[in-house]
């Protein structure tokens, strides 16, 4: 794997974990974060052998903080709008891997930090993990995709209410909510996602692939188109072999050995 500046990316088999690598500043996104998530996402992206990628930040105390506040302070309008369309970009470019992604979230994922779990699959929280868009306490909105990928999530007034208010929220209420998917023990949330990963690696790494593809696309568009995008993906399973070994071994009575 490449060598970035701020991030530790990693190789277990099959499986990338990106690794946020700023703790003194619990994470925080600054520009250059931002840039080598940018080359990471594409290098994964472009790599066939890896089937799962996780994301992660270093030490317990911060997945990712926020965005880096120094930064940002004296930024003009048309700098913050540059800002926030490249942080979009990114974490759009995040979401529409074709690996799945799950967050491994230990400690704050708040602004910028929650928006980037947010743009993953999948989010396993530590039980000291703590989300929020504290946003409007600081005069801006969020810019990396907060405000519409939270009421994706929780609902537009449970998405309003965190927005309005800035609350931050333990990972028991974040689980509550439906913003995580599971709250493990501190120090576990890496281990939980390798074994989630490893669940999802046993699968047909094409059904896996188009599953994904059919959740991003049916959520943007009207029901009936996404349920027509369904059936052309179901009917591209059969034109693979994953689908023959699939079904022949659950006919065999046997697990199935996936390419």
């Amino acid at each position: 794997m490449n060598t970035y500046e701020t991030l530790l990316v990693e190789r277990r088999d099959a499986v990338a974990i990106v690794t946020i690598n700023r703790p003194k500043a619990l994470n925080a996104l600054n520009a250059a974060t931002v840039s080598d998530l940018s080359k990471a996402i594409a290098a994964i992206g472009a790599d066939p052998s890896i089937r799962v990628v996780i994301i992660t930040g270093s030490g317990e105390k911060a997945f990712v903080a926020g965005a880096d506040i120094t930064e940002m302070q004296a930024m003009s309008a048309s700098e913050g709008r540059a800002w926030g369309r490249l942080g979009q970009q990114v974490f759009a470019s995040l979401e529409a891997l074709p690996q799945p992604v799950i967050a491994a979230v230990n400690g704050f994922a708040l602004g910028g930090g929650c928006e980037l779990a947010m743009a993953c699959d999948i989010r396993i929280a530590a039980e000291n993990a703590r989300f929020g868009q504290p946003e409007s306490g600081l005069g801006i909105t969020p810019g990396f995709g907060g405000t519409q990928r939270l009421p994706r999530l929780v609902g537009a007034g449970r998405a309003k209410e965190l927005l309005f208010t800035a609350d931050v929220v333990d990972a028991a209420e974040a689980y509550r909510i439906g913003l995580v998917n599971k709250v493990v023990p501190v120090g576990r949330a890496l281990e939980e996602a390798l074994a989630m990963a490893a669940k999802i690696m046993a699968r047909s790494p094409v059904a896996v692939g188009y599953c994904k593809a059919a959740v991003e696309v049916g959520m943007n568009v009207d029901l009936a188109s996404a349920i027509a995008y369904e059936a052309e993906l179901f009917g591209l399973c059969f034109a693979a072999p994953d689908q023959k070994e699939g079904m022949t071994a659950f006919v065999e009575k046997r697990k199935p050995v996936f390419g």
